[in-house]
């Protein structure tokens, strides 16, 4: 099912939970649903069809109208959209927030530092996948976006512990889960101690982001930040 098709079977489920067939079997002619919706009767009527083969909704049709209740299986679906909408309204925070940046080459440490075994595990063990070796660079130029990467700060993130060896003291991870141009599952990830400032996006993914999304330094990119 299309988020289109989605959409438009809990409109027509929210109209006729409006009249009561939620908690009784209410009779609904689609001339009324019609108008309620603002839409043909015809449509009403194929709206209709299309929730009672999905099971959304027991229907039984009358000389004078349709006797209607919604199903088990189609309140399910109301409760899931209440629970949704109530978690947006009350939460603190938003679920995802999107950030554009336009592809630059970087220092190249990226690859150094995902290829470090304590920080391969956790990212494994916390994101579920191996980085590809090096970070895909994104610089941050409008005033939303660069505004939008400093709330992140105050957001719940994933963190990587840091680590020390022989050499060095290596520092904390922060990372959230985020999708890159639509199509690639990866993180977004800052790094505590880091040689960029908070205009730059640093973000891994199990492949080669720039082969992948065929990327050269110029392009513009859009990444959706999912907040944990």
């Amino acid at each position: 099912m299309t988020d289109k098709h989605l959409w438009r079977h809990l409109n027509t489920l929210l109209a006729l939970a409006e009249i009561g067939a939620h908690k009784r079997t209410a009779k609904i002619s689609t001339e009324y649903l019609a108008e309620k919706l603002e839409i043909s009767q015809q449509t009403a009527s194929r709206y209709l069809i299309e929730l009672e083969r999905g099971g959304w909704i027991k229907r039984t049709i009358t000389p004078e109208g349709s006797l209607i209740r919604i199903s088990d299986k189609g309140t399910g679906e109301l409760k899931k959209l209440y629970s949704n909408l109530r978690f947006l309204m009350e939460t603190s925070y938003p679920p995802s927030v999107t950030l554009e940046g336009t592809v630059f080459t970087g220092l190249g440490e990226g690859a150094y530092y995902t290829s470090k075994e304590h920080y391969k595990k956790q990212f494994i063990e916390k994101l579920g996948f191996v980085p590809y070796p090096g970070t895909l660079n994104l610089k941050l130029a409008t005033e939303y976006d660069l505004k939008t990467r400093a709330e992140l700060d105050a957001y719940p993130t994933i963190e990587i512990e840091g680590f020390k060896n022989e050499d060095r003291t290596f520092g904390v991870v922060k990372c959230y889960p985020a999708i890159i141009g639509n199509k690639v599952k990866g993180a977004l990830i800052f790094a505590l101690r880091s040689h960029y400032d908070n205009s730059v996006l640093e973000i891994i993914a199990p492949i080669c982001i720039r082969k992948h999304l065929n990327l050269k330094d110029g392009h513009k990119v859009k990444v959706e930040v999912t907040l944990p």
